[in-house]
């Protein structure tokens, strides 16, 4: 076990976040050194926590390492105050920092709300990804849903369907693959990963008759990069890519859109699926899910991600 521990950032307070790291801590606590950065008064009450300082990130396992960023406000369940959005925005940074000088292995961050940093911080970046690459000066960043069952990576993300066609292009594909490849071998560890990429269109095209794409550059793009020695096949039909004996073919699939690739991980995996930023100097996980505004407060939020994505980050970080 490192002696370093994985960063939690404690994300929007009024959401679930406090709620699962306290958890996640009591679960991990014997086996994974971890420590909390936020505002100890937005833990569930009696969570028992224990200051500590730079320098000095862990402490004893009967209280959770708390590393502490006093925010403005306290925080009210379910009812976010644009007081605390810079606090949020700060915590990032700080954790960023942090496993960049070698004081923590690794990040896992808990959800944010981007509209309320927008609002309260004028936060400039579409979410966490954009805003971790401009931390750490990554040229770019890619986002992969990971769990024991399946990883995925969408090539556009955060856009309307109709914009898809357009924002997908040789560069970016390229780019997306080449970063997710890298990945896999520097942080999965795997040394020869295999890469399927999805088709855009209904069964890839099917031969031009249902989209060109995949014709057109699709697949010239996939062999020119196995010419070069990349694992990578396709493009497949993206119906048929997700079954059991598909996925054992492969490490991880390139999709083209957001939900070709969150919803297969979402019907086989939900509670365990894990945000993976590949592309960053620094390792760094989340849970896939949001903050959960509904149920914060209550006690009932399930911290099955948050646990699994401390465990992978924490596994990354000692290169098993």
């Amino acid at each position: 076990m490192t002696a370093r521990p994985i960063a939690i950032c404690c994300g929007e307070p009024a959401g679930i976040g406090p709620e699962i790291a306290a958890k996640a801590w009591t679960e991990l606590r014997n086996d994974i050194p971890m420590v909390l950065l936020g505002d100890p008064r937005h833990l569930p009450d009696g969570t028992p926590w224990v200051e500590v300082g730079d320098g000095r990130l862990t402490g004893p396992t009967d209280a959770l390492p708390v590393l502490r960023h006093d925010f403005p406000a306290p925080a009210t369940a379910g009812t976010p105050t644009l007081e605390n959005a810079q606090g949020v925005i700060d915590v990032i940074a700080r954790g960023v920092d942090l496993v960049t000088r070698g004081e923590a292995a690794a990040l896992c961050t808990a959800p944010i709300h981007k509209k309320v940093l927008m609002d309260g911080a004028d936060f400039a970046y579409p979410g966490h990804t954009e805003y971790l690459e401009a931390l750490t000066g990554a040229a770019r960043a890619v986002m992969m849903l990971a769990s024991d069952e399946l990883r995925v990576v969408p090539t556009t993300i955060h856009i309307a369907l109709e914009d898809v066609p357009s924002a997908l292009t040789p560069d970016l594909l390229r780019e997306t693959v080449q970063i997710t490849a890298n990945g896999l071998r520097d942080q999965f560890h795997l040394p020869d990963p295999r890469i399927a990429v999805a088709g855009l269109n209904p069964h890839a095209g099917e031969g031009g008759a249902m989209g060109r794409q995949e014709l057109d550059w699709i697949a010239d793009l996939i062999t020119d990069m196995a010419k070069d020695g990349l694992n990578i096949t396709g493009p497949w039909p993206a119906d048929t890519m997700f079954h059991a004996a598909a996925r054992k073919q492969y490490d991880a699939a390139i999709c083209m859109y957001h939900d070709q690739a969150l919803i297969p991980i979402k019907t086989l995996d939900f509670d365990r699926g894990v945000n993976v930023t590949l592309g960053l100097p620094i390792i760094r996980t989340s849970p896939d899910h949001g903050t959960a505004f509904d149920i914060a407060g209550r006690g009932t939020a399930n911290p099955t991600s948050m646990i699994e994505a401390i465990r992978l980050a924490h596994k990354m970080a000692q290169g098993s």
